[in-house]
């Protein structure tokens, strides 16, 4: 079984993107599985979300505690949140910012930073990454395809706000993948 946690803040769709993720490696033919985590916060709290993926069924409903590989939508959070806690040797850390700061990982995981806000802005018209990054852990991880991606998004949004989305993800898969980051 692999496992993903998402840290984000509330109303940036980490629980949207858990879902979708998971959506898009069932289509595919993998089990999944995706739920959050949070109290009573509001809008701008950070929350976590959760997506577990395998070739057999999933009985384990805990939190996520040592994943594979982890998304943070908002890296303000490093301050306030151990995102890095409990990652696996070989995970694959992925984080949304314009900076290239030194980030204290552990020890064989694999950084990868991307300005999804940036692309968000351009492609969709808002900050709002979530969509963005599932293109990038798509590229990094394996774990779910391109057009299985695009299915999920699509089905979700709806045609107009699918097509910026989704367009938004394959520009971050594009860029992973080419490794133009």
């Amino acid at each position: 079984m692999r496992e993903l946690r998402i840290h984000g803040r509330g109303g940036q769709g980490s629980v949207t993107a858990a879902e979708l993720i998971a959506t898009a490696a069932f289509t595919a033919g993998v089990y999944s599985q995706a739920f959050p985590a949070f109290g009573v916060e509001r809008r701008g709290a950070p929350v976590q979300a959760f997506v577990r993926f395998s070739d057999e069924k999933i009985r384990l409903r805990s939190q996520v505690y040592e994943p594979d590989y982890i998304i943070v939508q908002d890296s303000t959070l490093i301050r306030d949140v151990n995102v890095f806690a409990g990652m696996k040797d070989g995970g694959i850390a992925i984080i949304n910012t314009e900076k290239k700061a030194e980030y204290n990982i552990p020890k064989g995981v694999k950084l990868i930073i991307i300005d999804a806000t940036k692309i968000a802005l351009e492609e969709i018209g808002l900050p709002i990454t979530n969509t963005t990054l599932m293109g990038a852990f798509a590229a990094a991880s394996g774990e779910i395809s391109l057009d299985a991606l695009k299915d999920a998004i699509f089905d979700r949004f709806g045609e107009k706000l699918g097509a910026s989305n989704f367009a938004a993800a394959k520009r971050a898969f594009e860029l992973v993948k080419e490794d133009k980051l």
